[in-house]
């Protein structure tokens, strides 16, 4: 065919997770390639599939890793989802009493541990004499590891009350605990809030959630 545009190559191209980098396990994954689309890659996810949808320029090397990125950030956002943070009170009781038995030897056993308006100097807080728990509603957008990491920071107060060298010693069985620190240091940082954190730990400073990246579909522009 002569003269006019050439239509976009609607071909569906399955790609095995296999091929990605450290063979990272991921959905099947189907790459369409479209002549009209220039420079936006984006990707969706199709029923049991992750879609992702790039220019036809693009080269096999460049294709593998925007398809790589693209799974990544779609498995990010329903990751989000799956946190905590998106459950109601009583399933965080119950993730509260599983990282308890998990990292805590079950030692700390809460009354309750519930979902509260944002608190203004704080991610969350603990009070041991009433063995009661309270999660700012802020971290409802953060990570599931990173909510993890506060339940077991507060659940250490039931152990030992003050921020000393015991409550530590429990709080660093949590494995992701410097990185979680890291990621609220991060927040901090960013909106360069001078306020005091959880249960006045300046490494977890209150900061507002970051962007949310759209569940269903996610989308980058091609260099």
């Amino acid at each position: 065919m002569t003269g006019g545009s050439a239509a976009p190559d609607r071909r569906l191209t399955p790609v095995a997770p296999a091929a990605y980098p450290g063979g990272m396990a991921s959905p099947p994954v189907e790459v369409r390639r479209s002549a009209r689309r220039k420079r936006m890659v984006s990707a969706r996810r199709e029923g049991d599939r992750v879609v992702v949808f790039i220019p036809g320029w693009m080269t096999a090397e460049q294709e593998r890793d925007w398809v790589a990125e693209m799974v990544k950030r779609i498995e990010a956002s329903e990751a989000r989802r799956r946190s905590p943070g998106r459950s109601g009170d009583d399933a965080l009781m119950t993730r509260g009493r599983e990282l308890s038995k998990r990292w805590l030897e079950g030692r700390a056993e809460p009354v309750s541990i519930r979902w509260v308006p944002t608190m203004r100097t704080r991610w969350a807080s603990c009070t041991p004499d009433d063995r009661t728990i309270r999660v700012s509603e802020r971290l409802r957008d953060a990570p599931g590891w990173v909510v993890d990491y506060v339940l077991v920071h507060e659940l250490a107060h039931l152990l030992s009350a003050a921020h000393d060298d015991v409550f530590w010693s429990w709080v660093y069985r949590y494995p992701r605990t410097e990185r979680a620190i890291g990621y609220l240091e991060g927040l901090n940082a960013a909106a360069a809030l001078g306020i005091s954190g959880v249960d006045g730990d300046p490494a977890t400073e209150d900061e507002a959630p970051a962007p949310e990246i759209p569940d269903d579909q996610v989308a980058a522009t091609g260099s």
